[in-house]
């Protein structure tokens, strides 16, 4: 145990001119972090030997990994342009700059300018969606999981709800519909097999407890062969016909001007809104703004979930309101060009290809310019794919996929190659890829 004593002082350790580079808080942390885990390991090994370079190398080692978790701006280079892992849609930095001056200050978040007393954070948003639309009311909660759950706990509590077995879906982090059920207090009657539901299905499970039908979107994965389910408007007059909650589970939604390759077969959130009394979907998927769950439909419905005490452990906040307000006045004002998601899904194959030229024309390192197909992502749209081209590299693909993601570039292996994919990456960060590409290469 008279090893301990070897050990330098901290102060020693946050002092070294090797660690000069790092802020003082960190320094203090990972010194004492770092000592801590060697003592216990010494403690176990008596053996074991740790010299001042070793407790300094791997101080500055913790260091590095903490900072690399911390958020930093990335060239998304893999194709997929809603990349959960990625921070999915991203804003336009002419709807922050709208933003700034309400986040960076005091508002009438809550305040009735009229009456001079309190009001509703979501009255603005609520007139900007309902015309956006077309809907008699909305309400917005932080992702789409909570208005799952709020909609369910709030319009189906201790009651039956019906749904296919084949849309009992997992969605990312291993959260599934029949968990989410259970937590909001319904109980699930599964109708169907995995491949086949017939309205015949829904409607012998009804019963004197049953309080909804839910449909959801299989909006990451498709079912292809021997397959049959009943469409949301067959749904919907059932469930007007017994007196029963339409509900959809949307997740991710388009609104308007998306690409025609992604749109057939999709319909629009506006159009579906007609074949259900409640819709749900994510704010930061397809609608390409931050995230939130956004719930559209019928007034005495969207009345109840406001009255829920939940609501407020769901609710958004400012800077969310804030993002999704300009977002819809952008819809509104048919500036689709300020919706980046948008854009990127919707490029002409010619600007992706002229974002690529440009950057092989700048770089000296060999690479080649190929055709390709990019993903919506998301868990939007799995079976739909969008034209585009890559530069691909013949180098060693996982070691350059690796050092290209030490320069903040994250790209894709493909058929063995390293490539960037252009339909994902900004025009704004082109010039940056290129000093990354060159430093990769040393160029």
């Amino acid at each position: 145990m008279n090893k301990f004593r070897n050990f330098p002082p901290i102060n020693t350790l946050i002092n070294d001119k090797s660690l000069v580079k790092y802020p003082l808080y960190l320094k203090t942390y990972f010194s004492k972090l770092v000592v801590s885990n060697c003592k216990k390991e010494l403690s176990k090994n008596e053996n074991l030997n740790f010299s001042l370079q070793d407790l300094l190398s791997k101080i500055a080692q913790s260091i590095d990994e903490f900072l690399n978790m911390q958020s930093q701006s990335l060239i998304n280079a893999t194709g997929v342009i809603i990349h959960t892992n990625l921070g999915r849609s991203i804003i336009d930095e002419s709807i922050f700059e709208r933003t700034k001056e309400i986040i960076c200050s005091y508002s009438n978040l809550e305040f009735n300018m009229q009456t001079g007393k309190r009001g509703s954070r979501y009255d603005a948003l609520s007139v900007n969606l309902k015309i956006l639309f077309d809907c008699e009311d909305c309400l917005v909660v932080n992702n789409n999981a909570s208005a799952v759950f709020l909609i369910l706990n709030t319009l189906a509590k201790n009651e039956e709800v019906i749904t296919s077995r084949s849309e009992l879906v997992e969605i990312g982090g291993n959260f599934r519909i029949p968990e989410v059920m259970l937590a909001a207090a319904v109980r699930l009657k599964e109708i169907g097999t995995t491949n086949k539901t017939h309205l015949y299905d829904y409607e012998k499970a009804i019963n004197e407890n049953t309080k909804m039908i839910l449909k959801t979107h299989r909006s990451n994965f498709t079912f292809k062969g021997f397959f049959e389910e009943v469409s949301l408007s067959e749904i919907h007059a059932l469930a007007k016909k017994k007196k029963l909650i339409s509900y959809y589970d949307l997740g991710a939604g388009w609104c308007e001007k998306i690409n025609k390759q992604l749109s057939k077969n999709e319909p629009s959130v506006k159009e579906l809104l007609k074949h259900c009394d409640i819709l749900s979907f994510s704010g930061d998927k397809l609608f390409g703004s931050t995230q939130a769950g956004i719930i559209l439909g019928k007034k005495k419905y969207i009345q109840q979930l406001k009255k829920n005490q939940l609501l407020r452990m769901l609710r958004v906040d400012k800077i969310t309101l804030a993002f999704l307000n300009e977002t819809t006045k952008a819809y509104l004002e048919k500036e689709y060009e300020k919706i980046p998601t948008l854009k990127l899904l919707n490029d002409d194959l010619k600007i992706i290809e002229k974002k690529a030229l440009f950057v092989k024309e700048k770089i000296p390192t060999k690479c080649e310019l190929k055709a390709s197909k990019s993903l919506v992502g998301g868990g939007s749209m799995p079976d739909k794919s969008l034209d585009t081209f890559v530069l691909s590299f013949d180098e060693k693909a996982l070691l350059l996929q690796e050092k290209f993601r030490k320069k903040g570039v994250i790209g894709r292996v493909e058929n063995g190659h390293f490539v960037l994919d252009f339909r994902s990456i900004l025009e704004k960060d082109l010039n940056r890829l290129i000093h990354a590409i060159k430093e990769v290469f040393h160029a």
